[in-house]
């Protein structure tokens, strides 16, 4: 299965793409789609929408897996995450490519086992479950990794195949 991760936002969007096959994933390209600081919102969210349809058109992924939004204290930046990332969700829904979407604490809790852990410690973790020599840069990158990290995670899991059968003890 071929996982588009994508790390949203409006100056730097991250992206990485995986291929994960029975429990193993390995990195295929990774790297930032940006806009010049200069433009106004409307144009860079215009340019976002091109780039990210040329993007999806060239990996050819299979599957989108998309941060969801985590408000910290600068809500106005948020809000202008907010707009990429409905570029984002849109621009994967006219390519057709089915959309998926994580929690920063589900990307943790899938690829460090722990909701709570560092960024470091999530860094380090794709790292080696890729087989990198290095941990991706720029963090925007090595963030949209473990998001598709996440995805071949969680989608393989057997657990979401089993949500129909009892248990009969």
């Amino acid at each position: 299965m071929r996982i588009l991760g994508i790390d949203p936002g409006v100056a730097t969007i991250g992206f990485g793409l995986v291929e994960a096959d029975r429990g193993s994933a390995r990195m295929v390209t990774y790297g930032t789609v940006t806009t010049p600081a200069g433009l106004p919102l409307s144009q860079r969210l215009y340019q976002i929408s091109g780039d990210m349809e040329a993007l999806i058109g060239k990996l050819k992924p299979e599957v989108i897996a998309v941060e969801e939004l985590f408000f910290n204290n600068n809500i106005t930046t948020g809000i202008a995450v907010a707009h990429g990332r409905g570029v984002i969700l849109l621009s994967a829904e006219k390519c057709g490519v089915p959309l998926f979407e994580y929690t920063p604490s589900q990307v943790k809790m899938a690829v460090v086992g722990y909701g709570k852990a560092e960024k470091r410690q999530v860094m380090d973790m794709t790292r080696r479950l890729l087989n990198l020599k290095s941990v991706p840069r720029p963090d925007d990158a090595a963030d949209a990794l473990a998001l598709a990290l996440c995805h071949a995670r969680s989608f393989t899991s057997r657990l979401p195949q089993m949500s129909g059968v009892k248990e009969t003890i």
